[in-house]
């Protein structure tokens, strides 16, 4: 039997937070910026794609360079800097919260054959949650490593993981139990 390839989502951490609370989800997401990166540094290893689906901040571009610029200030550059995505990472922009709606993220996931969908990323309690439930509906499986998401407000998170798991079916676990997965 066929081993399930795996691929990790990484939703909207290129980021501004130029907003109301940004400021609050900025500091969480730095927190949990190296557990991304520890689980960018095993889906490489194992060669599961990786793919960066971000807002587009208006500018409709698919560029990660102009996003990255546009999203660069003093609240979101320390971040910027760990989560620039590698050259061999896909990187798709989004009109609105799912990383599906009016995307070719469905078109790229069958073509790498894909089953299998960690999502990290933010918000949980929006984009991550909208992601997880189009994901659902299209029949992938979904692992979302609690400790890789973040929203602005801790109770809508675990709100949002609640509903992932029950509803959405979602394996809810951690950054580190998947990256000693298949460690012996």
């Amino acid at each position: 039997m066929s081993k399930q390839k795996k691929a990790l989502l990484i939703i909207d951490m290129i980021n501004d937070f130029d907003f109301e609370m940004g400021h609050v989800l900025a500091e969480k997401t730095e927190q949990m910026t190296n557990k991304i990166l520890a689980l960018k540094q095993h889906a490489f290893k194992e060669n599961w794609p990786i793919i960066y689906i971000n807002d587009h901040y208006g500018l409709w571009k698919a560029d990660i360079q102009a996003v990255m610029e546009t999203c660069k200030n003093e609240r979101s550059a320390p971040i910027l800097e760990k989560m620039t995505p590698s050259k061999d990472n896909y990187f798709l922009i989004k009109p609105k919260h799912s990383a599906f709606y009016g995307t070719a993220l469905e078109t790229l996931l069958n073509e790498l054959g894909v089953e299998d969908i960690i999502l990290t990323g933010i918000a949980g309690n929006i984009c991550v949650l909208f992601t997880a439930n189009d994901a659902y509906m299209r029949e992938y499986n979904l692992i979302v490593p609690k400790d890789c998401i973040a929203s602005n407000d801790d109770r809508d998170n675990d709100y949002a993981l609640t509903m992932m798991e029950n509803v959405l079916l979602a394996k809810i676990t951690t950054a580190k139990e998947i990256t000693n997965e298949n460690q012996t």
